[in-house]
């Protein structure tokens, strides 16, 4: 574990892997920390540098003022990986740390050289769902709309087995402030203008009954870049990765294989 001061916030990061190899980047998703990653770590070739880390507000990152933008959080991603020094890394994101991969990949084309876009999309939802969350954590907490949140995370029979409670667990454990805050940057992104002039190597990951964002809507945006790939998980919702870590895995090899990373 190791943190970057970054002047304004102190980011979580960590580094799997070989330290030499070629880098992928994982952003996570609303309310997660980085080991929202740990079911494929394992699964991932060997030959790469695998890294992560907790956007702020989220895990072992700092806690700042909310709300937050889209731009701010996409700043802090940049200046991350230029603290890493890393250049034409593989951008693995999923729900917001999807739209982080989109607008990084808009700023610094020169940081990335693929992208993930896992259970994404380039506008998710509408301010006004949005407002009425961020009134909800502000007034009870992430625990009053855990419940919910497990629906549109995880399939029916995830929810039945035994640990669900972990993944419940690590949401409600999150700061209020930090899931508010990065709710309200969900809310006021549109990337439709920004993602369609993209021109790289993409790969869209939906999986079938993720209730928060649908594979219809992961599909239309992968589909504004040119050459794209898409692939639907089965018996799965938000969280694929958790969930069918092997056939995740497995996709995001194959990927990593088409495009020669790293071989």
């Amino acid at each position: 574990m190791q943190i970057a001061d970054l002047g304004d916030v102190r980011l979580h990061y960590r580094i799997d892997g070989n330290p030499d190899g070629a880098p992928v980047v994982f952003a996570n998703s609303l309310g997660t920390d980085l080991r929202l990653w740990d079911p494929i770590l394992p699964l991932l070739p060997s030959n790469l540098k695998y890294i992560r880390f907790d956007k702020r507000g989220h895990g072992l990152s700092s806690l700042t003022e909310a709300p937050h933008s889209m731009g701010t959080l996409v700043r802090d991603t940049e200046r991350l990986l230029d603290h890493l020094n890393v250049r034409n890394c593989v951008f693995v994101g999923l729900s917001i740390g999807g739209m982080i991969a989109q607008g990084l990949a808009v700023k610094r084309l020169d940081q990335i050289r693929a992208v993930v876009l896992s259970n994404t999309a380039a506008k998710i939802g509408t301010p006004e769902m949005w407002k009425s969350r961020i009134d909800a954590v502000n007034s009870g907490g992430i625990e009053a709309l855990a419940d919910s949140i497990m629906e549109r995370w995880f399939s029916k029979g995830f929810r039945a087995s035994a640990e669900l409670e972990l993944w419940r667990n690590m949401l409600v454990r999150q700061p209020d402030a930090g899931y508010a805050g990065c709710s309200a940057a969900i809310a006021g992104t549109d990337f439709y203008t920004p993602t369609s002039g993209l021109r790289l190597p993409a790969l869209g990951i939906a999986g079938s009954e993720d209730g928060s964002t649908p594979p219809d809507l992961v599909r239309e945006t992968v589909d504004l870049i040119p050459g794209s790939k898409f692939h639907l998980i089965r018996k799965a919702g938000h969280l694929p990765c958790v969930e069918q870590p092997k056939e995740y895995a497995g996709i995001l090899t194959d990927f990593l294989s088409e495009i020669g990373h790293g071989g």
